[in-house]
């Protein structure tokens, strides 16, 4: 059963939307263009580009409107990239809600007795993208004000609100940079998002580098870096990867160990996977608990189980809503986010699933939205909900109509408010300008080593708004794909669709 909407509200919203957006150039009505036919323009970009018409499938559908929709190879599934991403922020704006978010708690694992814990501090995970070094700081602080001195157990970090617990390990890397920010496989407990920012500032002769904030027991070793005549923005040309890391003693710090090549004269601040999970925590605990004056003598390990619901809440925080925080994810694509609300899509069937994984569940539940909402979703292929996989495929059509139905729904304002605009924000800032899709146009990229896409909502000179999805797949020649979408977004804002 589809759901249902208020028509009158849509409506207003998007009048208001439209006239707020209202462009220069005088109406005119779009020269039509017969289904299988690419315009003029874009063909020959293409040929130019030396990119196969096969390399391209693209659909514009009329949102509210009765114009004739226009598609081009719209049903071959496709590597969409991160343009997947609005596929996992509908079903999740529809399925979870806006007020959707994340929690994250201290439990005690035993009585407090004369300011000393007597048992285990649970540091339990509840999907919580805020979380982070200063938020835990918070946390202690608080433990600290109900008069809590000392730990007298261990620091036991819960993840098991998905299953299993960590996804990371033992996951085969995507590229050759595992450590980069944009390769975070992420778990319940994401503190900082798993990352931590490393700087690395050089002169003529050498090379300093550090974790910040600086964490006691982890420290960096450039011992192994050279200086090169490189340009600062090509620093990484000579990185070395995977980032080596090192055991210090029996107490749980650690060295990293970078290896290659830094350009002289250059500093760079870069957020990395720098260090173990388990191990950080730790460290960041230990030297958060001991500068707010408390004691503990334990040490750092992960749950083998669930934190029992009886267990005692010492202190807990939540995160801004997910209405928010589709803002950040989809407007700078950020993978691990995406990956992260993906992962939340599959929580409500684990009880009634229990041996099915969390990422399984995810699965299901979006292809049952589309089930539900009767949009055809041939040869679909959902993987991690970023983009970021080799496996991910999705039509032109049932993207195209995923973002109608997200126009003509509840969530509209919301959807809308999450998508980068054209020459302005987000990952479309600077594509696209001088054209009258500037400043107006709403569209969501897509990039891999083989794949360029744009997913969203453009606006034609007679006012009317359609939904744009279009994916080029390319292994030779798929740099010049950007431009050829830039060109067929171009085409629809100036009514050229049929040249």
């Amino acid at each position: 059963m589809k759901r249902t909407f208020d028509t009158t509200f849509i409506g207003l919203f998007a009048a208001l939307w439209l006239a707020g957006c209202a462009t220069a150039p005088a109406p005119s009505t779009p020269a039509a263009l017969a289904d299988g036919v690419l315009p003029v323009a874009v063909s020959q970009a293409m040929a130019e580009a030396r990119l196969p018409a096969a390399s391209l499938g693209a659909v514009a559908l009329p949102l509210g409107h009765d114009a004739r929709p226009w598609h081009y190879r719209a049903d071959v599934p496709m590597q969409p990239g991160s343009a997947m991403k609005l596929v996992t922020a509908v079903v999740a704006l529809d399925r979870l809600g806006t007020t959707h978010s994340g929690r994250t708690r201290l439990l005690a694992g035993g009585p407090v007795v004369g300011g000393v814990l007597q048992g285990d501090l649970v540091l339990q995970g509840g999907a919580d993208p805020d979380f982070g070094v200063a938020p835990w700081w918070l946390l202690l602080r608080e433990l600290r004000d109900q008069g809590i001195t000392r730990i007298g157990g261990d620091l036991v970090l819960d993840r098991q609100r998905y299953r299993p617990a960590r996804l990371d390990v033992g996951a085969a890397p995507f590229d050759e940079r595992p450590e980069s920010w944009w390769n975070v496989v992420p778990d319940a407990l994401p503190i900082d998002l798993g990352l931590q920012t490393l700087e690395l500032v050089a002169d003529g002769t050498s090379l300093r580098a550090r974790i910040m904030p600086a964490v006691a027991g982890l420290r960096v070793d450039t011992s192994q870096m050279r200086l090169n005549d490189k340009p600062c923005p090509d620093w990484s040309d000579e990185w070395l990867t995977p980032l080596r890391q090192e055991d210090v003693g029996g107490a749980g710090g650690a060295v990293l160990v970078l290896q290659g090549a830094f350009p002289r004269n250059c500093t760079r601040s870069e957020a990395l996977q720098a260090a173990d999970r388990t191990r950080h925590a730790g460290l960041v605990f230990a030297q958060t608990w001991r500068e707010l004056g408390g004691q503990w003598d334990g040490r750092v390990r992960e749950a083998e189980t669930a934190a029992p619901d009886t267990l005692p809440v010492l202190a807990q925080r939540r995160s801004r809503p997910w209405g928010e925080m589709l803002r950040m994810m989809v407007k700078t694509s950020d993978n691990t986010l995406a990956r992260l609300l993906f992962l939340e899509l599959g929580v409500p069937a684990m009880a009634a699933q229990p041996q099915a994984t969390t990422l399984d569940l995810a699965r299901q539940a979006v292809h049952g939205w589309y089930a539900q909402q009767a949009i055809a979703a041939p040869g679909l292929v959902m993987d991690n909900g970023s983009g970021l996989s080799r496996s991910e495929r999705i039509t032109a059509t049932t993207l195209a109509q995923t973002v109608a139905w997200a126009w003509h729904s509840r969530h509209a304002p919301d959807f809308l408010m999450t998508l980068p605009v054209v020459g302005v924000d987000g990952t479309m800032r600077n594509r696209v300008k001088d054209s009258p899709a500037t400043g107006v146009a709403r569209l969501k990229t897509g990039t891999l080593r083989n794949v360029r896409a744009l997913a969203g909502v453009v606006q034609d000179p007679q006012g009317r708004a359609w939904a744009l999805a279009a994916m080029i797949n390319d292994d030779e020649h798929i740099e010049a794909g950007r431009a050829v979408l830039d060109g067929l977004v171009d085409r629809i804002a100036r009514g050229d669709l049929g040249r």
